[in-house]
């Protein structure tokens, strides 16, 4: 292009003529068009801070209140205290049960990257032995991450020192004060305590029923057997609350305000733990159990069940090895015998039979039969055979009681109605709960026509195993067949007898104290059933149980006490013998007979009642008979006194029972 030719472009720019002159001729719409853009963004300007001042207000005003706490969170801790859990004792005060403060190393494994590194790395500074860290993976499956669960309890004060120098190594490691439960008399009375252990779901939900949730802030155990079970609530106490000021790093500063817990209420057993001392001793090695009650008001004074277990093991949570040898063992230490074990009574429940027989006029005192050895149905080929060969020749009610004749109560039963019996043995707790105050009993089996007909009802059985057979009276009759009582229920009704038919709930707590006013509550014995008896016939059976300790299957046990008892020695199968004759020494330790004894005493005024099984211990004479003995004696004789005599070694030899 020219010179002449670009000079003339650039005019005609300059002059309008040419590209972008209407921009330049119409300033009032470019104006318009910024003003209308500038009057928009003032809008977005003034609606930006009406909505930061409308936030503004609804935080600083609206939610004051509400931020204000959170922002007193941030430095205030809200720290639950566990209560001290209430005492146990024995009736004279001696303690079965009892806390103490102690140490413990805690980890919170949300906070520990690597669990088994850091355990290790402890396990340099305090002693960790591996049942601890069984316990602790045992512990961990059954709690949320984010717990805080002890590796070690029960530090000394040398392993406290250690790992607080060390702290700082150990992110998410505490060490913590806490409460123990101790069991000082440890295996003994261990199934009437009970023992705690750790919160587990179901008990989280038990809680949430009583409405106590806040009440077990801050608590990790909880009662779960025997008296602690039961009595949990009382025992527990008030949770209560500190509000500690923290630094950033969570760490205690300074107490800002303390509602002191209240400790659990203690509670008084009725049991005797020097008796229950003498009565487990007595056992040995054996199995079986024991129940000791007072006639006049139910109090129960030994609990027995061989072999126990040590509650302490429960306390910080029991290892894998002890569990699986507790769980495992053939003896069942954590069986409650006297409460889920149920057993045929064998001879010893003759006296109630008897007395139906009296109160229905099935008998007479003076009224007798002759006993071969054995008792046959008519039209077959069958014998129900007395333990007694040859028989016992002539025999009335109290013979019948004293020698204990099979015989005898097999003709009874053949002419009494089963319904009959079992509505009468019913009236003395038999095949019902007695109500004691600790969880788990049974009921045991009071057979009848309509439980026969509900326990085999289904497709699995033909009708004719749901008939009642006259076999199955005469095997009722002597204590066999479907019975099945417990120890609990048969030490409820030999009290029963020993108080003319007047009954007691048996119970295990005497009474409460409150720790905080020093009330003590007393737990009212009042009579729980009355079974009117005629006073002439309750004597013919209580003369003849007199008898059995005097001159009958019993009299070797007790020939020379000062005092005069009254008892039924009693021996049940375990399996049938289809009648071979029984030999113990050829047969399996456990497929022998068990051991009953049940007895009162003073005969004339009755203090004490007990019921013993002695599991596959042959004769009742000869292996229940003499705890009872050793039982009495203490109790009766003035107590510790006498303990070292009953508990020597004692040569009888007892009739058939």
């Amino acid at each position: 292009m020219s010179r002449r030719q670009l000079f003339s472009s650039r005019r005609r720019r300059h002059d309008g003529s040419g590209f972008g002159s209407s921009e330049l001729r119409n300033p009032e719409r470019e104006l318009h068009r910024f003003r209308r853009r500038l009057s928009f963004a003032a809008v977005l300007v003034a609606l930006a801070f009406a909505g930061l001042f409308a936030r503004f207000f609804y935080l600083q005003v609206v939610q004051h209140a509400h931020f204000e706490t959170l922002a007193e969170t941030n430095r205030i801790a809200i720290v639950p205290i566990p209560p001290n859990r209430g005492v146990i004792t024995d009736r004279n005060g001696v303690v079965l049960a009892q806390s103490y403060s102690g140490y413990s190393l805690e980890l919170t494994p949300s906070r520990i990257p690597d669990l088994d590194q850091t355990i290790d790395g402890l396990s340099k500074i305090v002693d960790i032995e591996p049942r601890d860290r069984k316990r602790f993976r045992k512990l961990l499956e059954e709690s949320k991450d984010f717990e805080t669960l002890p590796l070690r309890t029960r530090l000394s004060d040398e392993e406290v020192a250690r790992f607080v120098v060390n702290r700082y190594r150990f992110p998410g490691v505490e060490i913590r004060a806490r409460l123990f439960r101790q069991y000082p008399f440890g295996a003994i009375a261990s199934h009437a305590l009970g023992y705690i252990g750790r919160i587990n779901d179901r008990d989280v939900e038990r809680i949430a029923a009583w409405d106590a949730t806040a009440n077990y802030r801050g608590t990790d155990t909880i009662g779960k057997a025997g008296v602690e079970l039961s009595y949990e609530q009382e025992l527990h106490g008030t949770t209560g609350v500190e509000e500690v000021e923290v630094d950033a790093n969570g760490r205690a500063v300074r107490t800002l305000k303390r509602t002191p817990p209240i400790a659990g209420d203690n509670l008084r057993l009725s049991i005797d733990i020097g008796m229950q001392q003498v009565a487990e001793a007595a056992f040995g090695d054996r199995r079986g159990a024991l129940v000791a009650i007072d006639p006049g008001n139910g109090d129960v004074l030994a609990l027995v069940s061989k072999p126990g277990f040590d509650p302490n093991l429960f306390v910080d949570g029991i290892d894998s090895a002890s569990w699986q040898e507790l769980n495992d063992s053939p003896d069942k230490p954590l069986l409650d015998r006297p409460l889920r074990g149920a057993y045929p009574p064998g001879s010893t429940i003759k006296p109630y039979l008897a007395l139906a027989a009296l109160q229905s006029g099935k008998r007479t005192p003076g009224q007798t039969i002759y006993d071969p050895g054995y008792f046959q149905i008519p039209g077959q080929s069958h014998k129900f055979r007395d333990d007694k060969p040859g028989g016992h020749g002539v025999v009335d009610m109290y013979k019948s009681l004293v020698e204990s004749c099979d015989t005898y109560y097999y003709t009874l039963a053949s002419e009494t109605d089963i319904d009959d019996t079992a509505r009468f043995l019913s009236r003395f707790g038999f095949g019902q709960k007695t109500g004691i105050d600790i969880e788990g009993e049974m009921t045991g089996v009071l057979p009848s026509r309509t439980w026969k007909r509900q326990r085999f009802a289904g497709k699995n059985y033909r009708d004719d195993a749901r008939k009642w057979y006259l076999g199955d009276s005469i095997s009722a009759g002597i204590g066999q067949g479907y019975n099945a009582f417990t120890p609990i229920q048969l030490a409820h009704a030999i009290a029963m007898l020993a108080n003319d038919g007047i009954g007691y709930t048996p119970h295990l707590v005497k009474s409460l104290r409150d720790t905080k006013t020093g009330t003590i509550t007393q737990i009212a014995a009042l009579p729980s059933s009355r079974i009117d008896l005629r006073p002439d016939q309750l004597a013919v059976v209580k003369n003849a149980l007199v008898g059995v300790a005097k001159e009958g299957t019993s009299a070797a046990v007790f020939k020379d006490a000062p005092y005069v008892s009254a008892g039924k020695t009693g021996t049940a199968q375990v399996f049938s013998l289809k009648g071979e004759k029984y030999s113990a020494h050829r047969l399996d330790e456990r497929l022998r007979d068990h051991a009953w004894y049940e007895a009162y005493a003073p005969a004339d005024h009755p203090r004490i009642a007990v019921a013993v099984l002695v599991e596959n211990g042959g004769f009742g004479a000869e292996a229940a008979a003499p705890i009872a003995r050793k039982v009495f004696d203490y109790y009766l004789l003035g107590g510790a006194a006498s303990a070292t005599a009953a508990l020597a070694p004692r040569n009888v030899t007892g009739g058939s029972d």
